[in-house]
C-alpha cells in the first residue's frame, strides 16, 4: 500500500509530530492514501510555515504486517465514535487507549469547520453527524509510535 505526506519539505525518516495544537487522531506523524488530499496539505503547511516548498513524500507500507505487529484502531466511518475520538484529541482531553496507529476520515477543511462549530457548542453531535454524512472524507492514517513508523518505507518525494 502507497501513502502520502504532504509538507513543505521531503520527509525521508518521518518522526512523531508533538502537535502545538489538538489533532485529530493525537500525536503522531500523519499520512494518507489519497494523493490528492497530501497534495491539498502542503499549500496549508507551507503556508502556515512561510518556508519551503510543497512537498509531497510517497511510502510504502504491508497493512498485513503492520496490523499483525502494531495495536491500532481503524474508524471505518465518521460515526459517533470517531467524533468523540476526534474531538477529545482537538480538545486535549482524551485518555483511552493509546495505540500505535490510528486509522479513519481526515477533517479536511469543510470537515474541519463542522467539527468546530460542535466543539463550541453551536452543533448538537446529531446535528454534527447528519452534516459529515454527506461528505467525501478521505482517510489518514497516522502513526502515534516509533514502532508503526519502522513500518513505513521511504520512496520518494516530489515537489510540486
Amino acid at each position: 500500500m502507497l501513502l502520502y505526506h504532504g509538507s513543505n519539505v521531503a520527509v525521508k525518516k518521518p518522526e512523531i509530530i508533538i502537535g502545538i495544537r489538538g489533532l485529530d487522531f493525537g500525536n503522531g506523524f500523519y499520512t494518507t492514501s489519497n494523493y490528492d488530499q497530501a497534495l491539498r496539505f502542503t499549500e496549508n503547511v507551507v503556508q502556515r510555515k512561510k518556508e519551503g516548498q510543497r512537498t509531497v513524500s510517497t511510502y510504502e507500507m504491508d497493512e498485513k504486517e503492520i496490523f499483525s505487529k502494531c495495536s491500532y484502531i481503524k474508524f471505518e466511518k465518521a460515526d459517533e465514535k470517531w467524533l468523540d475520538f476526534v474531538a477529545q484529541n482537538r480538545t486535549n482531553t482524551y485518555i483511552g487507549k493509546k495505540y500505535d496507529l490510528v486509522i479513519g476520515a481526515v477533517a479536511n477543511d469543510t470537515v474541519y469547520n463542522v467539527i468546530n462549530l460542535y466543539l463550541n457548542g453551536t452543533y448538537t453531535k446529531s446535528e454534527t453527524l447528519r452534516r459529515l454524512k454527506v461528505r467525501n472524507l478521505f482517510d489518514q492514517w497516522t502513526f502515534c509510535t516509533d514502532k508503526s513508523i519502522e513500518f513505513l518505507k521511504f520512496c520518494r518525494a516530489e515537489i510540486i
